[in-house]
């Protein structure tokens, strides 16, 4: 048993280093979720490593797989109940999210986005944001009395390289009217992960949301406008995150919604 303890996981002249790498990343997290979940603290180094090892070892993308859905359905449940965080969170709820976020990003099975566009091209539907409309912005929105925020969703057209983001809104002044703001923008691949973004127009319906507004619309556009550059950090079949140019964290779920891009 001792010499199965220090010996590589791979044998140096059969492993190249990516893969050591690559495997070395899935049996730390695979590790560290199992012992959070089993112990509900770090516990001391025991056996609990080797046999990950082990298992990593006979089929490590059975094992990365696993972590994935395991790291995915702990930050789905440090989601429930805030509001995709737009109107902030505890600074203890916000970095328990930036963890499992980070876990995902050191595991992305889609290392090249930007090679591999059929991953992000349809419907998306926001699920957690570091964007925040607090203070005064949210007084001036009506956000805290007479106007509540719907869902978000983001279409990606590929061949057209533009994405159209749709903010839902529902005003109870107004005989419980709907409403949305729709932000056009076109893309430019930057990176093998990042595109280029730029604003190309935004419109609100109907018109009577458009008169709620009217006088704060600059505001309402300041928060929401995609104008930047976003790196494409994580995605798979479920689920993508970015980070744009402005130090925010955008989590998506893929939507069977249908939202049409005009040409």
């Amino acid at each position: 048993m001792a010499t199965t303890l220090v010996q590589p996981l791979f044998p140096t002249s059969l492993a190249a280093p990516s893969q050591i790498r690559r495997t070395h990343r899935v049996i730390s997290a695979t590790h560290h979720m199992i012992r959070k979940r089993r112990y509900g603290h770090d516990c001391p180094f025991g056996s609990l490593p080797i046999y990950v090892a082990r298992v990593a070892e006979q089929n490590p993308g059975l094992v990365e797989e696993e972590t994935l859905t395991d790291i995915k359905t702990q930050l789905y449940q440090a989601l429930k109940g805030i509001n995709r965080g737009i109107f902030g969170a505890p600074s203890k709820k916000k970095s328990e999210i930036e963890e499992l976020v980070k876990q995902l990003e050191s595991l992305n099975p889609t290392p090249d986005p930007t090679l591999n566009l059929e991953k992000v091209v349809g419907c998306w539907k926001l699920v957690y944001s570091t964007i925040t409309i607090l203070g005064s912005k949210r007084t001036k929105l009506g956000l805290r009395d007479f106007i509540s925020l719907g869902d978000f969703f983001q279409t990606i057209d590929v061949s057209k390289s533009k994405a159209v983001n749709v903010i839902k809104f529902n005003v109870r002044g107004f005989k419980f009217l709907d409403g949305k703001l729709t932000i056009e923008a076109s893309f430019k691949i930057a990176s093998r992960s990042r595109v280029n973004i730029n604003y190309d127009s935004s419109t609100i319906t109907p018109d009577q949301l458009m008169n709620v507004f009217r006088k704060n619309y600059d505001l309402l556009l300041g928060i929401f406008n995609p104008e930047g550059w976003l790196e494409i950090t994580y995605v798979d079949d479920t689920m993508r995150i970015g980070r744009d140019d402005k130090g925010n964290i955008f989590i998506l779920e893929r939507s069977k919604e249908h939202l049409t891009i005009k040409p």
